[in-house]
């Protein structure tokens, strides 16, 4: 577990001072149940955190877009920020960092795939900001926030859709897929070379059966962003009603 967390942590960009309230943020009820059940000594699942987190993201969300977009009326604004706090949106937000290889699920909800499902993923993502606000405060939670959840948005915020405006190409690309009604962009890693120290990674990013581009990096993570970027700038040079 302690490995999983470092790695979590890692990969959200904070590392918490408490680490219990990082474990509950991702402890679903399911969890809780059935170690509960069979005598076991378990820490509180992430609801009364999910709530908290709720709030914390819908005002810090306010605050970005009040901050962009100080000339918008509210009914603009609303429309914006409704977006970026969907559950649609946030499941996104949430796969991109990997938040369900982390969940801590009871049995019932493994074996039904819990680790994808988009709500059990939006209510981990809202108690991990409560979780990171309980340990630190609200600036490394806007922090997080914005370079997570914000930015995400980004082809959305933008005045328009062009690459030069895209910080995550990822992301970009699966909101820009949703959009279209497009299926969601897969990543597959082609090939590996070099030693452990200094691989070189190829990840194929596709969108459905017409779009796929391969591209290079010296992490998964980077690869996949030098692929999605590639799609994405397919997509954008077609007509929105291209076939899928």
């Amino acid at each position: 577990m302690r490995s999983e967390i470092e790695s979590l942590e890692s990969a959200i960009g904070y590392r918490f001072r408490t680490r219990e309230i990082l474990e509950r943020a991702i402890t679903h009820s399911s969890h809780v149940h059935e170690n509960t059940v069979v005598g076991g000594m378990v820490s509180h699942d992430n609801e009364q955190l999910e709530f908290l987190g709720d709030s914390i993201l819908g005002f810090l969300i306010s605050e970005a877009l009040v901050e962009r977009f100080p000339d918008y009326a509210e009914g603009r604004l609303s429309k914006l920020k409704a977006h970026i706090v969907s559950a649609a949106h946030l499941y996104g937000a949430a796969e991109t960092l990997g938040l369900g290889q982390y969940l801590q699920l009871g049995r019932g909800e493994e074996m039904s795939g819990g680790r994808s499902k988009r709500t059990l993923l939006v209510d981990a993502l809202e108690a991990l900001i409560a979780a990171i606000y309980l340990d630190a405060g609200i600036d490394a939670t806007r922090n997080f926030v914005r370079q997570h959840v914000v930015q995400t948005a980004d082809t959305l915020l933008a005045t328009d859709q062009s690459p030069a405006a895209v910080t995550d190409f990822k992301s970009a690309l699966q909101e820009l897929a949703r959009a279209r009604k497009l299926p969601l962009p897969r990543y597959v890693i082609v090939k590996e070379i070099g030693p452990e120290h200094s691989k070189t990674f190829t990840i194929e990013a596709r969108v459905g059966k017409q779009r796929s581009a391969q591209a290079e990096g010296y992490s998964k993570k980077n690869a996949a962003q030098n692929a999605a970027r590639l799609v994405f700038e397919q997509l954008i040079s077609e007509t929105p009603d291209a076939e899928s």
